[in-house]
Order: C-alpha cells, then sequence, then structure tokens
C-alpha cells in the first residue's frame, strides 16, 4: 500500500481551506484517510500553517511521501525528512567504525 502526505480541501466555493492528512494513494482526495497531520488556511495574511511536527515524523520514517505542495509547506514550517538524519548517523557511525579498526 502506497502512502501519501496531501492536502484535503474543505470550505465553502471560492474559500478554500485544508487539511493535511495521510491516506492511501488509491484513495479519493476528499475520502477516507488514515490520520490528519494539520491544516492549512491559504486565505489568511500571511497563511496559516499548523502541522503536528511528531506525526508527520513519525509517517515520513514509515516511507509516507508527501506531495510537493506539501513539501513545500514543511520545508516552511521547518520538518525535514528523517533520511537525511539517519544517513549523517550511518556516516558518523561508520567513520567511528573504520577509526575504531585503525
Amino acid at each position: 500500500m502506497a502512502v501519501k502526505i496531501r492536502l484535503k480541501r474543505m470550505g465553502a466555493k471560492k474559500k478554500p481551506f485544508y487539511r493535511l492528512i495521510v491516506a492511501d494513494s488509491r484513495a479519493p482526495r476528499d475520502g477516507r484517510f488514515i490520520e490528519e497531520l494539520g491544516y492549512y488556511n491559504p486565505l489568511k495574511e500571511p497563511a496559516e500553517i499548523n502541522i503536528d511536527e511528531e506525526k508527520a515524523q513519525y509517517w515520513l520514517s514509515q516511507g509516507a511521501q508527501p506531495t510537493d505542495t506539501v513539501k513545500k509547506l514543511f520545508d516552511r514550517v521547518g520538518i525535514a525528512k528523517p533520511t537525511a538524519a539517519k544517513e549523517k548517523a550511518q556516516a558518523v557511525e561508520a567513520e567511528a567504525a573504520t577509526e575504531a579498526t585503525e
């Protein structure tokens, strides 16, 4: 099952309001979802973004793929993909292991 982190459109006509959700990639845009991570209101000045960082990091670590728009929102909030942190940790461990064998 491919899991995506994407936006679910809500609000009235011409007044969009979005929720960030985790959903199966085959589910419709406004249909069934697994979990809600937060919301995004582009109509406020500045745009209002509220994301539960712990939940987002969890789903990213589980392999959920964010859409392009959600990636941009994560960048604005400061949520980074955990793979970069894992790669740094692995590099440090490998470097320590090579130093220990020398």
